[in-house]
């Protein structure tokens, strides 16, 4: 195993390389949070959404490091809620956002799952939260009703989403910190 010992002003670089990059995604992922907002799609279940600011957090996970995808998600979720939402919609992100991430750092060290794969269960586990949420605010458990389709919609969207993230990462691995 080859060791190379990086320098002081090496080492700060690469500091400085991640925190601009985290910066960039993290107001990255709060764009296409609002532009998710806006896009409606046509599924009478309320809240289904397309998740792209996942592209972002993911490539952050993949490139960066886990606790800088885990501090970029935290504050896409509570700058996004601030400017664009409002505090019944940061618990539902918040718990979904954290249970996703959780999962998908997971499912990344084991090193089992492709990017792809880590999507889906990112995506089927926000909505997993996000359901959790649900019930635990609204005092009702008939919101479960909605899991079905959200597991449907959290795989199929968590497939595109992969695939974008993978192409994503393959283009800036030119750039790449790690």
């Amino acid at each position: 195993m080859n060791w190379i010992l990086l320098s002081n002003s090496e080492k700060n670089s690469k500091k400085v390389k991640n925190i601009a990059m985290c910066g960039i995604l993290t107001t990255l992922a709060m764009i296409f949070s609002y532009i998710d907002s806006l896009i409606s799609i046509p599924i009478p279940v309320p809240g289904v959404r397309i998740g792209i600011s996942n592209i972002a957090i993911i490539t952050v996970l993949y490139i960066v490091g886990v606790k800088e995808a885990v501090i970029v998600n935290i504050l896409r979720i509570t700058l996004t809620s601030i400017l664009f939402g409002n505090i019944t919609s940061f618990w539902f992100s918040i718990t979904g956002g954290m249970l996703s991430i959780v999962i998908m750092v997971l499912l990344k060290k084991i090193d089992t799952f492709s990017m792809v794969g880590v999507s889906v269960a990112g995506g089927v586990s926000h909505n997993i939260g996000q359901i959790i949420a649900a019930v635990l605010i609204m005092e009702t458990n008939t919101i479960l009703y909605y899991l079905p389709v959200l597991l449907i919609t959290g795989t199929f969207t968590g497939i595109i989403i992969g695939i974008v993230a993978a192409m994503v990462l393959k283009r800036l691995k030119i750039y790449s910190i790690r």
